[in-house]
């Protein structure tokens, strides 16, 4: 590879893991208003999986062109686009890309859309945080989630779980998260009381909770919608991030992404401070990319999978 040239992970076909493979291509020249990042980590999502999948492309066994996978990054700004002023070349960042395209070595970005890394984290910690915490963030505020109320989250030990549980308690509300057993001592260390998924679930929230739930966060995505409809009363206090079926619930599917500047504004410090953390769950090498989405398809996971390729 010359200094000319940049592999990203792509795929050609709808699939599974098997279908990604990297390609060599030239480096993108930044725009107006972007920046070119190197990249030293990937965070992995569920959206990469359905998208690699062909779940918002039905019917379609192939995309156009050979699509790329990621949306949240670490890395080092190495080139800078025309009007761009608020950046210089040679510094940390991490935030989100301007494509899909985060699994790569070099990747465009809004310079609105990153924050400077702190020096505290890892690229790797870093690279975990933007998608999680903005949509954990994001969806918590579009519940109107207030202090003194109890939020359940379905899939608590996950990314965005994980964060929302942790948002909501220096928020002042009372969290109840569902997990595997083996995630529970976990969850109670970070402040929520955990159940386990699975038939007769309306019973063990209500017996933790039982002047009611306010709030339901779905990143599950498992047909706990109507349950949590139940337990809340109202599918207007139920948002799901994970169930494509939403709409027939009469529940929100939130994809409506706030700047990451001005979420990092608010979680960075609590992140730095070690009240808030996010575990990164395994690191795979980019010559190791399909393995991590392997991983992230069989589900349990405890915080974030990232992909180094630096």
């Amino acid at each position: 590879m010359t200094a000319s040239i940049a592999r990203r992970l792509q795929h050609a076909v709808y699939g599974g893991p098997e279908v990604l493979e990297l390609a060599e291509l030239p480096l993108p020249e930044p725009g107006p208003g972007q920046v070119r990042v190197r990249i030293h980590a990937a965070g992995v999502n569920g959206l990469d999986s359905k998208m690699r999948q062909g779940l918002f492309a039905p019917g379609q066994a192939a995309p156009a062109e050979p699509a790329s996978l990621g949306i949240e990054m670490a890395g080092v700004i190495d080139a800078l686009g025309p009007g761009v002023s608020e950046w210089s070349i040679g510094r940390a960042v991490l935030g989100r890309t301007a494509a899909l395209d985060a699994v790569a070595t070099h990747a465009l970005a809004p310079a609105d859309a990153i924050v400077a890394k702190p020096d505290a984290l890892t690229f790797e910690q870093a690279a975990a945080l933007p998608i999680a915490t903005e949509t954990a963030y994001r969806t918590l505020r579009q519940l109107g989630l207030r202090a003194g109320q109890t939020l359940l989250v379905h899939a608590a030990a996950g990314g965005v779980g994980l964060m929302a549980v942790q948002l909501a308690r220096t928020w002042g509300a009372t969290v109840i998260g569902t997990a595997s057993e083996a995630n529970h001592a976990f969850l109670r260390e970070i402040g929520a009381t955990p159940v386990t998924y699975g038939d007769g679930l309306a019973e063990r929230v209500r017996a933790v909770a039982p002047r009611g739930v306010d709030a339901v966060l779905d990143g599950s995505g498992r047909g706990v919608l109507p349950l949590s409809i139940e337990l809340t009363g109202n599918p207007a206090k139920v948002i799901t991030i994970a169930d494509l079926d939403s709409a027939r619930h009469g529940v929100h599917f939130s994809t409506e992404a706030l700047p990451i500047p001005h979420v990092m504004a608010e979680a960075l410090p609590l992140i730095e401070s070690g009240r808030i953390r996010m575990p990164v769950e395994a690191v795979f090498p980019l010559e190791k990319a399909p393995d991590a989405y392997r991983r992230l398809d069989l589900g349990h996971l405890r915080g974030k999978i990232v992909i180094t390729t630096a």
